[in-house]
C-alpha cells in the first residue's frame, strides 16, 4: 500500500469510527478512563497547597551574607544587610503570621535554631498560632559541608532549642539551600524526625526507605520559592501571583485524576514586605474558591504519608 493509499483509507476509518456511536462507545470503553481524586487525599480532598515560612533572621553571617546590596570586602562590616534582616523578625514575620489567621491556613515554618534563640517570644508565637516549628539547622553553616558528627550535633541542638523554646519538637528538616550529604537522612531518622522536604522531584509526597524504615518526603519548591522569584533574577508582584495561579489551575486539572500537592515557600524578609503579603492573600482567596483545595501542614502530610497505602515509594 502506498502512502496516498495508506491515508485515504485510515481517514475514512476514522470517519467510519466518529460516525458510528457503537463503535465510538466501543473505543471509548477500551480507553482508560480516570482515576476519581475521592481517595488521593485525606477527607476527599482534590488538591493540597502546604505553604513554608522560613524564621531565619539573626542566624545569618556578621559578613558575606547574601541580601539585595552589591557585595562588599569582607574586612569590613556591611551594615545595611543586617538591617535588612532585621525586617524579617521586626515586621516580616508579624505581618505573614496576621495574614495566615486573615485567610484561615496553618503553615509550617522551617525554624534557625540561633534565630530561635535569638527571637524567643516570635518563635513561642508562631507555634501558638497553630503553625508547625520545623528543624533548619541550629546555625547557618551549610550542611554539606558538615561531617557525620557535626551534622549530628547540630540537628540535635536545634531540637533542644525548639522545644525549649516553643514547647514543640521538631519532626520535619530543611537543609541550608536542599544541600544535605550522604549521612542527612540517616542521622534525621535516628533522631527522630519523619520527613525532610529537601527534594523536588515530585508534585506529591512520596517515601524513601532509610535504616530499612520508611522515611517521609514532602517535596519542597524552586519554581514557587520568593527567594529564588524575587532575586534570580527578580520578577514583579504581578507576574510571580499569576505564576502561582498559572501553577495552581495545572495541578488542579491534573488532581482530577492523580494525586497532586503545591508547595510555596516564604521568607521572614523577602515575602514579608506589605505588597508581597498582598499578592499571597489574592493567591490564597482565589485558590479557597476552588471546591476541594486544603491547605496544610507538611507534618500533617508527612504522617498521612507514612500511613496511606498507596504512596509513591522510592528504595
Amino acid at each position: 500500500m502506498d502512502r496516498r493509499t495508506f491515508i485515504t483509507t485510515s481517514t475514512a476509518a476514522a470517519v467510519g469510527l466518529a460516525s458510528n456511536p457503537i463503535l465510538t462507545a466501543r473505543a471509548q470503553a477500551k480507553a482508560p478512563r480516570p482515576t476519581p481524586a475521592e481517595g488521593f487525599w485525606p477527607n476527599k480532598a482534590r488538591l493540597v497547597i502546604s505553604l513554608s515560612m522560613q524564621f531565619e533572621t539573626g542566624a545569618q553571617p556578621e559578613r558575606g551574607a547574601s541580601s539585595p546590596f552589591p557585595p562588599l570586602d569582607p574586612k569590613y562590616p556591611d551594615l545595611p544587610v543586617q538591617k535588612w534582616y532585621d525586617y524579617g523578625f521586626k515586621e516580616g514575620i508579624p505581618r505573614l503570621l496576621d495574614l495566615w489567621d486573615r485567610v484561615g491556613v496553618k503553615v509550617t515554618s522551617h525554624m534557625v535554631g540561633q534565630t530561635v534563640e535569638k527571637h524567643p517570644d516570635l518563635a513561642k508565637e508562631i507555634v501558638e498560632r497553630g503553625h508547625e516549628a520545623a528543624g533548619h539547622g541550629q546555625t547557618w553553616e551549610p550542611q554539606y559541608s558538615m561531617t557525620p558528627e557535626q551534622e549530628r550535633a547540630g540537628y540535635q541542638a536545634s531540637i533542644d532549642t525548639i522545644q525549649r523554646v516553643t514547647g514543640t519538637r521538631p519532626v520535619g528538616f530543611n537543609a541550608f539551600w536542599l544541600r544535605g550529604t550522604p549521612n542527612t537522612l540517616g542521622i534525621l531518622q535516628d533522631l527522630g524526625f519523619i520527613y525532610h522536604i529537601d527534594d523536588i522531584s515530585r508534585d506529591e509526597p512520596f517515601t524513601v526507605t532509610v535504616n530499612g524504615k520508611p522515611f517521609a518526603v514532602v517535596p519542597y519548591t524552586i519554581r514557587n520559592n520568593d527567594i529564588v522569584r524575587f532575586d534570580s533574577p527578580a520578577t514583579t508582584n504581578a507576574a510571580y501571583l499569576q505564576d502561582l495561579k498559572d501553577d495552581f489551575d495545572l495541578l488542579y486539572a491534573e488532581a482530577a485524576s492523580r494525586r497532586r500537592m503545591m508547595s510555596i515557600s516564604t521568607h521572614d524578609r523577602i515575602s514579608g514586605i506589605p505588597g508581597r503579603v498582598k499578592l499571597l492573600e489574592d493567591f490564597i482567596r482565589y485558590a479557597q474558591k476552588q471546591k476541594g483545595v486544603v491547605f496544610m501542614r507538611k507534618d500533617e502530610i508527612a504522617r498521612w504519608a507514612l500511613s496511606a497505602p498507596n504512596i509513591p515509594h522510592e528504595s
